[in-house]
């Protein structure tokens, strides 16, 4: 590249690759089975910086848990993005807010004291399983899009 090519701002450069950090650690390779769209929500936290989706996958994958994610610093961000896209992208918002209030509603399930009665009663009902099934059902979904956008017109 030349010296010229370094200094013009205006010439088109390649997307950055993004910085994404697990409980302090660069992760340097996404997951093969996992679609970021180049615009999705980067999140900055203690535990996990990178894109939404990949946050949510490493959740299903047990990878990390969600008792470690600080739920308000989470929505505040989420906030502050979808304010940032609600001109051009709104239906890319609207993407994450369930994703983000499954988060939310599986975190404080786990943080609030059950009694004995309930946990015999629901033993097997782990709240992280809906999200779970919920993943699996907006992966399939987002797997579908990208095939109806593969598909000549």
């Amino acid at each position: 590249m030349t010296e010229a090519e370094l200094l013009d701002p205006a010439l088109p450069t390649a997307p950055a690759a993004p910085v994404i950090k697990v409980r302090g650690e660069l992760l340097t390779e996404l997951p093969r089975d996992l679609y970021i769209p180049p615009d999705a929500l980067e999140v900055f936290l203690d535990a996990f910086e990178g894109p939404l989706d990949l946050l949510l996958y490493l959740i299903r994958r047990q990878n990390l848990d969600v008792l470690d994610i600080p739920m308000a610093a989470l929505t505040r961000q989420y906030m502050a993005y979808v304010e940032a896209a609600r001109a051009t992208r709104l239906e890319l918002a609207a993407e994450y807010l369930l994703m983000a209030a499954m988060l939310i509603d599986i975190k404080s399930r786990m943080l609030l004291p059950r009694r004995e009665q309930a946990e015999e009663a629901n033993e097997g009902d782990d709240p992280r399983a809906e999200l779970v099934r919920r993943l699996l059902e907006y992966e399939q979904m987002k797997l579908a899009g990208q095939h109806l956008d593969a598909m000549p017109q």
